[in-house]
């Protein structure tokens, strides 16, 4: 062999080249035609895998709206519900007729006042409990926390038969304990006597079951806030309520505005508490939206009205709703 051979290096072949848009080859990386498939069978996936949820949620609340959105727009009371007569439509008729009814504007308004009164009540105390367990021991935290998810959980009625027990006109523990003040003689009052009053009382126990989620929901929220801006805060001379309002708040706004939405929601719809507090006949004076639509329908029969008064309750929340996605867009926008 000469020196020629043995200095001579081999060289391997080529790869072949792949032309734009081919596959790829053994081994060999994915093309751009492949990545694009991939990208769009990634996008697909997240819809397939909500699919069954959207479906049950269709099946669920999709027909009950339709068929409410149906019977508001017909005359539909007892004899068509025996199938006694065919339903009729009267097209705008039912909502024409409850929007120039007196009554209903003071339910409107009775309804607001209510859900303000009671979202405000919930903020407060539920960031005060919040604040609070930040500031006690670990054993004392553990304990308020299972007293807030204790009342949390109790079923809806029960803690209405409670405050029932509570405010009881003759053997209240609530007048009980007044009663002993200097001065003061509660015996024998019936704080349902007057509309204000009662709905007072049902106010606080709708705050009684709402304050546990917030101040659980703000107190995890509370621990995100950095406590070197604190500290910072503190240095260049703001005091406690500097903190909290330009530290503090404005971390916690995005679960804030959450959290007030959600109330305003859950407040709007109170049903059960006023029912069964009135013993199942609320009076004029404790009428809600809910309960009104509901003995338009169930008492008077009058299913249209019913549906109506129900359709713009609904038509209520969804601009709360769009309230709340306006300033959750808002705060993405700043963050």
């Amino acid at each position: 062999m000469s020196a020629a051979d043995t200095t001579t290096a081999k060289v391997p072949p080529a790869r072949p080249s792949t032309p734009p848009g081919a596959g790829p080859v053994a081994g060999g990386a994915a093309g751009p035609g492949q990545r694009r498939r991939r990208t769009g069978g990634g996008t697909a996936l997240p819809w397939a895998l909500l699919a069954p949820c959207l479906l049950v949620l269709l099946l669920v609340l999709g027909y009950p709206l339709a068929r409410l959105v149906t019977l508001s727009f017909q005359k539909f009371g007892q004899p068509q519900l025996w199938g006694f007569q065919e339903p009729e439509s009267v097209g705008f008729a039912n909502f024409t007729r409850i929007l120039g009814d007196s009554e209903f504007w003071s339910v409107v308004v009775r309804t607001v006042v209510f859900a303000g009164g009671a979202v405000v009540l919930t903020m407060v105390l539920g960031m005060l409990i919040a604040l609070l367990l930040q500031r006690v021991s670990r054993w004392v935290r553990t304990l308020i926390n299972i007293a807030l998810v204790a009342s949390w959980g109790m079923p809806v009625i029960v803690a209405t038969a409670i405050f029932k027990w509570l405010f009881d006109t003759d053997y209240g523990v609530l007048n009980w304990l007044l009663s002993r003040l200097p001065g003061v003689d509660m015996s024998g009052h019936n704080w349902f006597a007057s509309g204000p009053e009662g709905l007072a009382v049902i106010m606080l126990l709708v705050v009684w079951g709402a304050v546990p989620f917030v101040a659980v929901t703000l107190s995890a929220g509370l621990t995100q806030v950095p406590r070197e801006l604190e500290e910072a805060a503190r240095l260049d001379g703001a005091g406690a309520w500097g903190v909290f309002r330009y530290v503090t708040l404005p971390v916690l706004k995005p679960i804030i505005v959450m959290l007030t939405t959600l109330s305003v929601i859950w407040d709007m719809g109170v049903f059960p508490q006023v029912f069964v507090m009135r013993n199942g006949h609320p009076e004029a004076e404790f009428q809600l939206l809910t309960t009104y639509s509901y003995d338009k329908a169930f008492v008077v029969n009058d299913y249209g009205g019913g549906s109506a008064i129900a359709l713009v309750t609904v038509l209520l929340l969804l601009g709360v709703v769009a309230v709340y996605m306006r300033q959750m867009l808002r705060i993405g926008e700043v963050e």
